[in-house]
């Protein structure tokens, strides 16, 4: 029997990354605002911003076995040159809209359920210039154990937090041979991530594989959050 798994976002980056491994053997539902890459078998789209539109449940299924939330912000700038809409912007891209999702589909999860949200290497590991965006994913974090320890043992809820991965979010870091080198060898091993390396893990939190992890925030970063690189 397939699963049925719904993901805000998976045309490209780290949710289309998803979406390739898991399309042949689930039904999935994309919620997203372009379909590209999408036309996939077992794929369904469904139009939606996450920041303006309300998920259209009558186009979901009425039981739901796994959750990915993929829209993100990477804001890297001096707090100094930063005011309150920019904190506003990421807090709602990364996290009160993910609330709003979470909060309409919940009656449609199943027992042994999966949800799955995404973190940053910032949160646990302090770095400059992140202000805003670790101060939106920190409250990812904190809903993930919360809503871990109260829907448990019925639905799984973790996150991860990667370190800086090659998609077109983060083009601006990677944009030219130095900027890359720099960036891979802030870290242990000595690479970027790449949106398979998140996915992979991910895919995994999706499966019954990991059937006794809940409440979790992954740490998949080349090691940076907690080994000195060379």
């Amino acid at each position: 029997m397939k699963k049925n798994i719904i993901m805000i976002g998976g045309s490209r980056g780290i949710g289309q990354a998803i979406l390739q491994q898991i399309h042949q053997d689930n039904n999935v539902y994309v919620a997203s605002r372009t379909d590209d890459n999408l036309k996939l078998p077992n794929t369904t789209h469904i139009p939606f911003d996450a920041l303006s539109d309300k998920l259209n449940l009558s186009l979901l299924p009425e039981e739901i076995h796994g959750f990915v939330y993929c829209p993100g912000s990477i804001s890297l700038k001096p707090f100094k040159m930063l005011n309150s809409d920019d904190f506003e912007a990421d807090m709602q891209i990364n996290f009160i809209s993910l609330v709003k999702v979470v909060n309409d589909i919940m009656p449609r999860m199943t027992a042994a359920s999966s949800m799955v949200f995404f973190s940053t290497v910032a949160v646990g590991t302090g770095m400059p210039y992140h202000t805003s965006v670790a101060a939106s994913k920190g409250a990812v974090e904190g809903f993930t154990k919360a809503l871990a320890a109260e829907y448990a043992p019925r639905i799984r809820v973790n996150a991860i937090a990667p370190s800086l991965v090659d998609t077109d979010l983060a083009g601006r870091l990677l944009n030219n041979d130095k900027k890359r080198a720099l960036m891979a060898e802030r870290h242990p091993l000595k690479r970027v991530g790449t949106a398979e390396d998140i996915a992979n893990a991910a895919v995994y939190l999706l499966s019954s594989k990991s059937s006794w992890m809940t409440g979790q925030i992954f740490s998949v970063d080349g090691g940076i959050s907690s080994l000195k690189s060379n």
